[in-house]
């Protein structure tokens, strides 16, 4: 596999030329970054948690400036981008508000148009879809609202960051099936390697050291085991240098110590030495992936946790309706909530979590850890320092600094506000919480949002681990398969 050649200006939709952007003036996110995209192509971008690549959206769109270089839009081109997530201030708005929006001038025959994309992302509604209030729809809803909004605008470069967030399996599904026959371009950013695989002919690599992008074609898996290969060459490469160079300085010594002539061969020695010391090729680090954790249990829970006798769920046109239950977790047991988008989930969670849900019974003097979806149970003003530190019964800075590098938030990152990181990096701050709370009951709706894919297995395995008792909410089968579950509450039968 080969690196992209130059496109032909013609078939170019898309370029960065020369392109370099920071925030403030330690935080470098792009290095004179050089890349084109082709009209007509389906382009997944690939990173680390907080390389940049939402921020590579909001350059594309506009949205930050690049301190130098350009960004080359083809003359009369449109773009929408579908965000992560729906933005606080338009959860108030109503559905036809939301997409009204989408547009900088009035749209007169919007109803209709509404209904069309709402079709195409398979999410029907009642009668009263259009007044219905955007915070009443599900994270899997939402997600749908988002895709909508882009796809209303019929633009020519369609942008969607993280898109499978909150899907269900049918929803991805579709999405999927979307993709592959969708003629316009398209950049995606994703951490499901199994969707994004179904559709991508091309790779923009955005590496979190050297802050450049690699630009491949194929698809995601080929250019996964590319990526492997050439960093195993590369170090071999320099391995076999390496050994070299050490002979010639051996050489070097050798000869320095018989003087006369030797002393010229011992310097060419040195010399031949330093040639090879040029030639070794800088290796591209891989993604760091977190370290091996465990969330500790909080320390006297005997026996049960939490029961449940009942609970609620939505049912047809938008109404609750109350479904009876004979479940009983003590420490140790874990519980798989299933169920399509809309049903009502993350309402059941948080109603639990809250103490606030009929039915549902969580043991007095047990601890709650609740993961949500939003990270909502973050204070975005708070920097990760403070947030880390307010969880902790006994504050000692050395466990928690300790918790958050396993969780790759070092240096500059340990005092940003929350609101600053990348949804990623809140998901990471968000299980180190966990770590550092030491919870009796686990609650954890979508742990898989945002993560990168390479951190899934390392979470998965803490979970399964988990010695309280768990209650987790998951659209991803595989992610499920590797944690233990003893019980299943499909909330559909």
């Amino acid at each position: 596999m080969v690196q992209y050649p130059l496109m032909a200006k013609a078939d170019t939709i898309l370029s960065f030329e020369d392109a370099s952007f920071e925030y403030g003036h330690n935080k470098p996110i792009l290095d004179e970054v050089n890349f084109s995209v082709r009209r007509g192509t389906k382009t997944t971008i690939m990173g680390q948690n907080g390389a940049g690549k939402s921020t590579l959206f909001q350059l594309i769109t506009s949205g930050l400036q690049l301190e130098s270089g350009n960004v080359n839009i083809l003359n009369g081109v449109s773009i929408a981008l579908s965000r992560q997530v729906i933005p606080r201030a338009d959860m108030e708005l109503t559905v036809r508000a939301f997409f009204e929006k989408c547009f900088p001038q009035k749209i007169y025959d919007i109803d209709p148009r509404i209904d069309e994309v709402l079709e195409v992302v398979n999410l029907k509604g009642h009668e009263k879809m259009h007044q219905r209030i955007v915070k009443t729809f599900s994270g899997g809803q939402q997600a749908r609202l988002l895709l909508a909004s882009a796809l209303i605008q019929d633009p020519d470069l369609l942008l969607l960051d993280e898109p499978t967030n909150n899907l269900d399996k049918a929803g991805i599904e579709h999405l999927t099936q979307f993709l592959v026959t969708y003629k316009k371009t398209v950049i995606v950013i994703s951490h499901d390697a199994e969707f994004l695989n179904a559709f991508s002919d091309g790779v923009l690599y955005l590496d979190v050291h050297t802050h450049k992008i690699e630009q491949y074609s194929g698809n995601y898996f080929d250019v996964v085991k590319e990526i492997s290969a050439r960093i195993e060459k590369e170090n071999r490469k320099n391995a076999q240098l390496a050994k070299e160079i050490q002979e010639n300085k051996d050489k070097a010594n050798f000869f320095a110590n018989k003087g006369g002539q030797m002393r010229l061969v011992a310097k060419r020695m040195r010399e031949k030495a330093d040639e090879l010391e040029e030639s070794k090729v800088e290796v591209r680090k891989e993604d760091k992936t977190i370290r091996p954790f465990i969330i500790p249990m909080q320390e006297g829970i005997v026996g049960e946790a939490i029961s449940i006798s009942s609970f609620s769920v939505m049912g047809k046109n938008h109404k609750p309706v109350s479904r009876k239950a004979e479940i009983v977790l003590k420490k140790g047991q874990h519980l798989l909530l299933r169920g399509p988008n809309g049903i009502g989930k993350s309402t059941l969670l948080e109603s639990i979590a809250k103490g606030e849900a009929k039915g549902v019974k969580i043991v007095p003097g047990v601890k709650v850890g609740y993961y949500r979806q939003d990270f909502s149970t973050l204070n975005f003003e708070d920097t990760v320092y403070q947030s880390l530190m307010a969880v902790m019964d006994k504050q000692i800075e050395e466990t928690m600094r300790t918790t958050a590098a396993g969780f790759l938030i070092t240096g500059e990152m340990i005092h940003t506000k929350i609101g600053s990181l990348s949804e990623g990096q809140k998901g990471l701050v968000a299980f180190a919480r966990l770590v550092l709370e030491k919870p009796g009951l686990l609650i954890l709706d979508e742990p898989t949002n945002h993560i990168n894919f390479r951190h899934l297995p390392i979470i998965a395995r803490a979970l399964s681990e988990f010695k309280g008792a768990m209650i987790v909410v998951s659209h991803v089968p595989e992610f499920v398969s590797q944690i233990r579950i003893d019980e299943i509450l499909d909330l559909e039968k």
